[in-house]
């Protein structure tokens, strides 16, 4: 919780004071609305930026607070600048993020930010003989 405390004089006739107010209950305002939630970047293929949002936006979980943020990723092959690759970034609350997750690696025509697998999941297995 925060508190802040003015001057309602000061606030009215020092010059700056009430824009310098605004910025910081923006700031207070801001850092409470993204407690407890989580940007989850993915890169997926895809023909269009406009393809791969109707694939996530098909999926209300993945549809992030007002949508996916898609940007084009240019790869270099052969000399020639292409796109093949979207980055999709969305905002999830923390309970879903492992859910979020999972959602995004059911579709194999993306890379991740997150491995398929984590190195350390069969090491586990492993050692507890599974």
């Amino acid at each position: 919780m925060a508190v802040l405390v003015a001057s309602r004089k000061s606030l009215i006739q020092r010059k700056g004071t009430l824009e310098a107010t605004r910025e910081i209950l923006e700031r207070l305002e801001a850092h409470r609305r993204a407690a407890g939630q989580f940007m989850v970047t993915s890169n997926m293929r895809g023909s269009s930026a406009e393809e791969v949002a109707e694939r996530i936006l098909t999926q209300p979980s993945l549809s992030g607070l007002q949508g996916p943020t898609i940007s084009p990723v240019f790869c270099k092959s052969d000399g020639i600048v292409t796109v093949a690759y979207y980055s999709m970034v969305i905002c999830v609350p923390k309970m879903a993020i492992n859910k979020s997750i999972r959602r995004l690696r059911t579709d194999r025509r993306q890379t991740y930010i997150y491995d398929e697998e984590t190195p350390r999941w069969p090491e586990l297995l492993s050692k507890l003989g599974l």
